[in-house]
C-alpha cells in the first residue's frame, strides 16, 4: 500500500517515536502474563455500593448478552431481578444456583452444571437497562416511562455506522467477565435459562483479552492491530476522575435518583479490518494510531506513558497526524472529558469472503453518554484517519444502577 496523503503529514519520525490507544476508540490484545486470578483473588463480592464489574480489575475473558423482555406485568419483570439476583450473588462467591443441596431426579437440575469443580475464577456480573424497557414505540410497558433517564437514548447513527439491527440494542443487559471463559459462559447460560417466559436472548458477544488496564497493577495490553491500548484509560485508583467522569449523582437528573451511584454501559461492535491492516506500511499504521508500535510512546517523543505534545512539528507537518487515533481520542481534543473502557478483542469465525471476522467489542463507562460520549464518537467517526479500517456493525446503551444491597434487588430503587 502506497503512503496515501494525510500520513505523508507527521511521517518523519515516525519509526523514532511512539502508541497507546486513548480515549474513546479503546483497543487491545489481551495479555496473561499478570498475575493469575486465584481462588481467593478470584472472587468478588456481589453486594456493594456499585455493582462489580465497573472499576473491578478487568478479567480476561467477556461475554457479554443482551436481552429482550417478553413479559408485560411490572410483577413479572421485578420477579426476573429478584431471581436473577440471587443467582448472580451465588455465581460470583463460585456456588451453584440454588445450593448445594440434593436434587430430584425427575426435575431439571437448578444449575447447568459446566462450571461445577471450577473457582469463582474472578466472575463479575453487571447488569443494565436500557431505553426500551422504559417506553417502546411510544408505549410505556412498565408504568416506568417518567423514571427513565435523560441520558437513556438509543445512540445516534454516527458517521460511516453499518449497525445491523440483530446486534444492536436490548431491554435489558449482563456482562460477565473472569478469568475462566467457562465461567463467563456458565453465567449468562444459567442467567439465560432462569429468563425462560420473561425476557429472550437478543444476542450476545464472547470477548477475549482485555482491551484497557482498569488498574495500575496491569499491563497495557495489545489489540488486534498489534498495538498498545489503553494506556490513558481511567484506573481504580483515579478516585477524583472516577467520581467525575464514571459514577451518576443525584443532582444529575431529577427524574431519575435511583441511578444515582449507577453509571452509563457504552457497547459497540468494531470490527477490524484486518487483512486491509495487516498489508499497510508500519509508517502508515504509525501514523495512523498516532503512536510506536513497539513501546507505545507518542510520535512526539518519551515514552508509553509521556503525553502526547500535538504541538511538535517534523519537516513534513505534525509528528502526531491532524487526523491520528490518540490525537482526536484525546481528552484534551474533547473538553477534557475521560471515560472508562473495560472492552475485549473478538474472533467470530469469517465471512463469506474468507475474511476474519475479528475486532473490538468495546464497552465503556460514563457519567453521561450525552456529554461523554457522544461528542467524542462523532468526532473519531467523522475524521479519524483510523475510520479507513473499521466498520461499527454494533451498537447499544444502557443504564447501570447503583450496587445491590443485602436483602435487595437488582435496580430495586427503580420499582420503589
Amino acid at each position: 500500500m502506497g503512503l496515501s496523503r494525510r500520513r505523508v503529514l507527521g511521517a518523519t519520525g515516525a519509526g523514532a517515536l511512539g502508541l497507546a490507544g486513548a480515549g474513546a476508540g479503546g483497543w487491545a490484545l489481551g495479555r496473561t502474563d499478570d498475575a493469575p486470578a486465584t481462588a481467593d483473588r478470584g472472587r468478588f463480592a456481589f453486594h456493594g455500593t456499585h455493582q462489580a464489574g465497573i472499576v473491578t480489575p478487568a478479567q480476561d475473558r467477556l461475554h457479554f448478552a443482551s436481552f429482550d423482555v417478553t413479559a408485560t406485568s411490572r410483577e413479572d419483570l421485578i420477579g426476573l431481578l429478584r431471581t436473577w439476583t440471587a443467582a448472580a450473588a451465588e455465581m460470583t462467591r463460585g456456588a451453584q444456583v440454588g445450593g448445594d443441596a440434593p436434587e430430584p431426579y425427575d426435575a431439571p437440575p437448578s444449575d447447568t452444571g459446566e462450571a461445577l469443580g471450577l473457582p469463582p475464577s474472578g466472575l463479575t456480573l453487571t447488569f443494565g437497562f436500557g431505553p426500551t424497557l422504559f417506553t417502546k414505540e411510544g408505549e410505556d410497558r412498565f408504568g416506568l416511562a417518567e423514571r427513565q433517564p435523560a441520558g437513556l437514548q438509543t445512540l445516534p447513527h454516527f458517521p460511516a455506522d453499518a449497525l445491523r439491527p440483530e446486534r444492536s440494542g436490548g431491554d435489558l443487559c449482563v456482562q460477565a467477565c473472569a478469568d475462566d471463559p467457562q465461567v463467563a459462559v456458565h453465567a449468562i447460560r444459567n442467567l439465560s435459562r432462569l429468563a425462560f417466559g420473561t425476557a429472550v436472548l437478543r444476542w450476545s458477544q464472547l470477548g477475549f483479552g482485555r482491551t484497557s488496564s482498569t488498574t495500575r497493577s496491569q499491563s497495557t495490553p495489545r489489540n488486534l492491530f498489534g498495538f498498545k491500548d489503553g494506556t490513558a484509560n481511567i484506573k481504580a485508583e483515579d478516585t477524583p476522575e472516577i467520581d467525575r467522569f464514571v459514577w451518576v449523582r443525584p443532582e444529575d437528573d431529577p427524574d431519575a435518583e435511583w441511578l444515582a451511584g449507577g453509571s452509563y454501559l457504552v457497547a459497540r461492535r468494531i470490527n477490524m479490518r484486518i487483512e486491509q491492516w495487516d498489508s499497510t506500511s508500519l509508517s502508515e499504521q504509525e501514523a495512523v494510531v498516532g503512536r510506536d508500535r513497539t513501546a507505545g510512546a507518542p510520535l512526539s517523543g518519551g515514552t508509553e506513558h509521556t503525553d502526547p505534545d500535538f504541538s511538535r512539528r517534523g519537516s513534513a507537518g505534525p509528528l502526531i497526524p491532524v487526523d491520528a487515533h490518540v490525537r482526536l481520542a484525546h481528552p484534551a481534543q474533547n473538553r477534557g472529558v475521560q471515560l472508562l473502557r473495560r472492552g475485549y478483542n473478538f474472533t467470530d469465525g469469517n465471512d463469506e469472503l474468507g475474511r476474519l471476522d475479528a475486532g473490538l467489542f468495546f464497552i465503556a463507562f460514563v457519567r453521561d453518554p450525552v456529554t461523554g460520549y457522544v461528542p467524542m464518537q462523532n468526532q473519531l467517526s467523522k475524521s479519524d484517519a483510523m475510520m479507513e479500517y473499521l466498520q461499527h456493525t454494533g451498537s447499544a446503551l444502557f443504564a447501570v444502577p447503583p450496587g445491590v444491597q443485602p436483602g435487595h434487588y437488582l435496580g430495586q430503587s427503580l420499582f420503589t
